[in-house]
């Protein structure tokens, strides 16, 4: 086996094939595996075809050292990953006492009668090894067909990602032991385009072989990354810091902790607390903030808007209170205000990009909220420079 593991992910069922589901397993685990130092080298999705799936473990295994096949293990007659692999490897179905034993344990503990359709679960290729599954009924299963380890896992996502982080993350690293972690270092910006931050930061910055820069474009925001090996630390720490120079006016947040996770913290930390009033948005800023636990008192979805903050400014006096609203489809104008304990904020914003579907279109909105709630909680102007956004009219303290 070569020193850098080939490692594929082979997702399977038709609900994946033909888009009816986001294949978020696939994005976790190439992510997942790259921060614990494997590359996926390729990824495949099959649907419920049991010759298809057959054939394609057995193509794909000579191609790899290690395949994770997701999805297909449950009750159901559409699940086909075990009697795939079996007859992938020429062998058969057999009973597997010890994972039969669990599910009737499992279905015990709930005073219910185990389904006789849960028994396939039990019914694995013979040459398996059972991959313990405590969340859900589905086990995962090992085995090796053309030299290459095969690890069968369930495509619920908490039970798929407990089973790659417990058992098949330290069977990879008994494969390969001497792995070594790249250095992966993120940061979110919003107001400029990929191209005009691409061609700023390769005529400033210069960047050894060995160490790249990535791109991530998602409207409205785009990440960065500098990703290069841990042996070379000093310089990237170096070039870091130069990168966060040259992006610092339109920088959201380092890491991953996303922009509701930065404001709740900031509010979390100043103790204060939060109204949100929003409309075309329809309560997308709240969901997200309830999301990052942050101190979020009211929220509400309303056009009466003027009459409305007056009286929350009454009943909550110490409370920040945000609302955005008054959308016009004619101009892509709307209102964003910040009313404080000391004085209220109010803008007049134009968005001037191109136009989006309603539900993008609501992620960039609150996006635009969410980065002037954060710019107030750190002390600067509510609006930063965004290449998309013109001010119309505002109504501003100093600040």
């Amino acid at each position: 086996m070569n020193n850098a593991l080939k490692i594929e992910m082979l997702s399977t069922g038709d609900e994946v094939l033909y888009g009816q589901i986001t294949d978020t397993n696939a994005s976790w685990l190439s992510d997942f595996l790259f921060q614990h130092g494997f590359t996926m080298t390729s990824r495949f999705t099959v649907g419920d075809n049991l010759n298809q799936l057959i054939d394609t473990l057995i193509k794909r295994s000579k191609e790899n050292d290690i395949l994770i096949i997701n999805g297909g293990l449950g009750p159901t007659s559409d699940d086909l990953s075990a009697q795939a692999a079996a007859q992938a490897n020429n062998e058969a179905l057999v009973l597997h006492q010890e994972w039969l034993t669990v599910l009737e344990q499992y279905f015990a503990s709930r005073a219910r009668k185990m389904p006789p359709a849960n028994i396939k679960q039990a019914m694995l290729p013979k040459s398996a090894s059972i991959i313990d599954n405590p969340v859900g009924t589905a086990c995962g299963f090992k085995m090796v067909i053309n030299n290459c380890t095969l690890f069968f896992t369930p495509g619920v996502p908490s039970e798929f990602k407990v089973m790659v982080e417990n058992q098949i993350l330290p069977d990879l690293k008994k494969l390969q032991p001497n792995i070594i972690k790249p250095l992966c270092y993120r940061l979110t910006t919003m107001g400029r385009t990929e191209s005009d931050l691409a061609d700023e930061i390769e005529k400033k910055l210069s960047v050894p072989a060995g160490i790249d820069v990535g791109y991530r474009s998602a409207a409205p925001i785009i990440e960065l990354k500098l990703t290069g090996k841990m042996s070379d630390q000093p310089i990237i720490d170096n070039l870091w810091e130069q990168l966060k120079h040259l992006v610092s006016d339109n920088l959201l947040y380092e890491g991953t902790i996303g922009l509701a996770g930065i404001v709740s913290k900031e509010l979390r930390d100043k103790s204060q607390q939060l109204v949100v009033l929003e409309e075309q948005t329809a309560g997308l800023i709240a969901y997200q903030l309830y999301g990052e636990n942050a101190p979020l008192i009211k929220s509400e979805t309303s056009t009466n808007i003027t009459h409305r903050i007056t009286e929350l400014t009454a009943q909550f006096p110490h409370a920040l209170i945000l609302y955005l609203g008054q959308f016009s489809d004619d101009n892509s104008q709307f209102t964003l205000q910040l009313a404080t304990p000391k004085q209220t904020y109010r803008y007049r914003l134009k968005y001037r990009s191109r136009r989006y579907n309603r539900q993008t279109e609501q992620q960039i909105f609150s996006a635009i909220a969410l980065d002037a709630l954060r710019r107030y909680l750190t002390n600067q102007p509510l609006i930063g420079p965004n290449t998309w956004l013109d001010v119309i009219e505002n109504n501003v303290p100093n600040q």
